[in-house]
């Protein structure tokens, strides 16, 4: 059964997307921890991220380095935090958030839950700020 993130990629669900190559993809999380939080997924359906061979490994890690730096352009933080969970959806992501506090990078506290066009205008602000 494909998951939330493989419909996303096939175009059957909407994403706020901020960055695509052929291989992964990167898209606001519509329930954020802060405003920038991004999801970099691969595209392939693969659950655990140390299952995957080593050039998609390296390749998924270089494109959310990627993404991390239009984020720390577009939402000036700290640093931009990168966490893998992978417990809620059984498809490999990088959480990228901005990050001024390390409270910011807490998953159990309350997520927020921004508008359709806060989301789009913060998914167009990481865009304008990526150099891919």
């Amino acid at each position: 059964m494909a998951t939330i993130f493989s419909k996303i990629v096939d175009g059957e669900i909407p994403a706020h997307v901020v960055a695509e190559t052929t291989e992964f993809l990167a898209f606001l999380d519509i329930n954020p921890l802060t405003m920038g939080h991004v999801l970099v997924i691969p595209k392939k359906e693969i659950d655990y991220i140390f299952d995957m061979d080593e050039e998609s490994y390296f390749g998924l890690t270089l494109f959310a380095k990627i993404v991390a730096g239009g984020i720390k352009k577009a939402f000036p933080c700290i640093k931009v935090g990168m966490a893998v969970i992978g417990l809620e959806v059984p498809h490999t992501h990088i959480h990228l958030i901005p990050m001024n506090y390390v409270s910011d990078m807490n998953f159990s506290k309350p997520k927020l839950n921004p508008t359709q066009e806060e989301l789009e205008e913060a998914a167009q602000k990481i865009k304008a700020a990526l150099t891919l």
